[in-house]
């Protein structure tokens, strides 16, 4: 880091310009992607240096809890922290429609440290089976016998067990 103060978004009106705030700052602290990743993990925040990087690639706002962890790696105190948070949530009231953004002495917003990963849908063999079972049929025309006319009235049903 440097001795000259760290880039602020006071006075920010739009995504564009905070984001190019946001680039500054990450110049001002001299610091890798993998070191501020190293950095968040420390302090107890997750920031995939892969996340950062994509996120200052892009001309729109971080979710919050990616800019309070980016902002924190990058080494900006608390009190300047607070700053950036309030023009972010600015700048996201404005973009979703409401008419002003929250005042600047409200308390900051809490961010849980780590988000849960995504919940996986997982397919058990008989689903695939199943699934399999209803592709071949409906692609080759006939019923699961295999020995039904063309004139005949049969449905076929597939039962799919989602509950793995």
């Amino acid at each position: 880091m440097t001795t000259t103060p760290a880039p602020s978004p006071a006075g920010i009106a739009d995504a564009a310009a905070f984001m190019a705030e946001l680039r500054r700052l990450k110049r001002w602290s001299g610091l890798s992607f993998r070191q501020l990743d190293r950095r968040a993990a420390a302090a107890g925040d997750t920031l995939p240096y892969s996340t950062a990087s994509t996120m200052l690639g892009k001309d729109r706002l971080p979710r919050p809890e990616l800019l309070v962890a980016f902002v924190k790696a990058c080494g900006v105190a608390d009190d300047d922290l607070r700053v950036w948070q309030t023009c972010h949530a600015g700048i996201a009231a404005r973009q979703a429609g409401r008419s002003r953004p929250p005042a600047p002495d409200a308390p900051p917003v809490a961010v849980p440290a780590a988000l849960p990963p995504r919940a996986r849908r997982s397919f058990t063999p008989v689903t695939i089976i199943a699934a399999t079972a209803l592709v071949i049929a409906s692609l080759t025309g006939a019923g699961l016998a295999g020995g039904l006319s063309d004139t005949s009235d049969t449905e076929v049903h597939v039962l799919i067990d989602s509950r793995g």
